[in-house]
């Protein structure tokens, strides 16, 4: 009768809401998660039997969760260089294991609170180790992909430093057009060898008639060499605009036996074109140097490592090297609403959601990735506040359905007497 179905309806009514009221106190509770996605009841009726033009049977009311997982969070910035956030679509790919293995569940995620743990792997505040492609093994991952081979845990550490030989200078100065034939100039500049120690390297230039140039390179030995030989004697003649017009040289620059058991170096030096002033050139003043550079650098120490906005994580060295170690894709779903949620604020793909799509950062609809950012909970405060007093005040009213039916139903036992 319509009396039980009234108590009935008012008990799922006090479940519906009481259901809601639990996903607005998680909303309150996550307020401050990095990358919550909040939840919202959505509510449906309950049919128990068709209703009729003169008979109605109440069914009551059901309250599903659905959680708005594409929605983005303001994004905040942070001072750690490995705090990281999505602006657009994805999701991070994460594991709970720092060695995954293929055909283990993977988890997708948006909390990008990743910081180094003891092992140097990245790790986010909820444990999950962030999985991303190996450049030192795999320079060219895949733009896109449905499958996720080829991923490891990012890991930071163990990351020695290296030294790199020299191998080219380039040269912009200017010889006198002035000087008088015997004078000489000198150019000084530092040189590696393969293990990273500094060298003096002298190249001087003699004018020897009108527009015309010798030079040679300082003895070998002077560069901390036991034998060796500077092949770098040659002659150097001037356009009447002051461009290079030639130059002999005895290239590459060779030196063997380094007193510091570093391997026999080769180099070359760039003194211009040929027609141009972007290198030698020989006008009036003084004898000038405009610009010495050479491509070699001493021993250098991991310092840490940037992301940009593309996924690529870099290695620094305190010499100035960097090294690309990483490339972080994300995952994209074609319903990312229906992922199922676990603990740690990341989520399953599900049959609802579909496969997941990884894409390397900004390809594909794939959104950035914000460094030295994370992206806030989108739980807005007053609005749960008010959910809430809407919620206890249906819930208020489905306890009032059950009493009033309760009363009705004891007004009916009283008739037999």
């Amino acid at each position: 009768m319509s009396l039980y179905g009234a108590l009935f309806a008012g008990v799922s009514g006090l479940a519906a809401q009481s259901n809601a009221m639990g996903m607005i106190s998680d909303n309150i509770a996550n307020v401050n998660t990095v990358g919550y996605k909040r939840l919202e009841a959505r509510f449906s009726s309950l049919v128990t039997q068709e209703t009729t033009l003169t008979q109605h049977s109440p069914g009551g009311v059901t309250a599903s969760p659905y959680s708005r997982v594409e929605q983005q969070g303001l994004l905040q910035g942070s001072s750690s260089g490995t705090d990281l956030a999505i602006a657009g679509e994805g999701f991070f790919v994460v594991h709970e294991q720092a060695n995954p293995v293929l055909g283990s569940n993977f988890l997708f995620t948006r909390a990008g609170s990743f910081n180094p743990d003891k092992n140097g792997d990245l790790q986010n505040a909820a444990g999950y180790y962030l999985q991303g492609y190996n450049l030192q093994t795999n320079p060219n991952p895949p733009p896109s992909a449905s499958t996720l081979s080829g991923l490891e845990t990012v890991n930071v550490s163990n990351l020695s430093g290296s030294a790199m030989p020299t191998q080219s200078i380039s040269l912009v100065a200017n010889l006198p057009s002035a000087s008088n034939v015997g004078d000489s100039f000198g150019v000084t500049t530092q040189i590696f060898d393969s293990l990273g120690n500094a060298h003096d390297f002298v190249i001087n230039f003699q004018k020897t008639g009108v527009n015309a140039w010798d030079y040679s390179v300082s003895d070998p030995t002077s560069l901390g060499v036991t034998t060796g030989t500077g092949a770098g004697d040659g002659s150097i003649t001037f356009n009447t605009d002051g461009s290079l017009q030639t130059l002999t040289a005895g290239t590459p620059f060779g030196v063997t036996g380094w007193t510091t058991g570093a391997a026999d170096s080769a180099f070359t030096v760039d003194t211009g074109t040929v027609g141009n002033t972007d290198g030698l050139s020989q006008f009036a003043g003084d004898f000038t140097i405009a610009d010495i550079e050479q491509d070699g650098v001493r021993f250098g120490v991991f310092t840490g490592v940037t992301i940009d906005e593309s996924g690529l994580v870099t290695a620094l060295f305190d010499n100035g090297q960097r090294l690309e170690i990483y490339r972080l894709p994300l995952a994209s779903f074609n319903n990312p609403n229906a992922l199922g949620g676990v603990t740690g604020n990341a989520y399953l793909q599900t049959d609802q959601s579909g496969n997941f799509q990884l894409n390397l950062a900004g390809n594909s609809g794939a959104g950035l990735i914000s460094p030295s950012s994370l992206e806030s909970s989108t739980v807005d405060l007053a609005e749960e506040f008010t959910n809430m007093i809407i919620t206890q005040r249906a819930y208020s009213a489905s306890a009032r359905t059950i009493t009033t039916a309760d009363d009705m139903l004891e007004e009916l036992m009283r008739i037999r007497r």
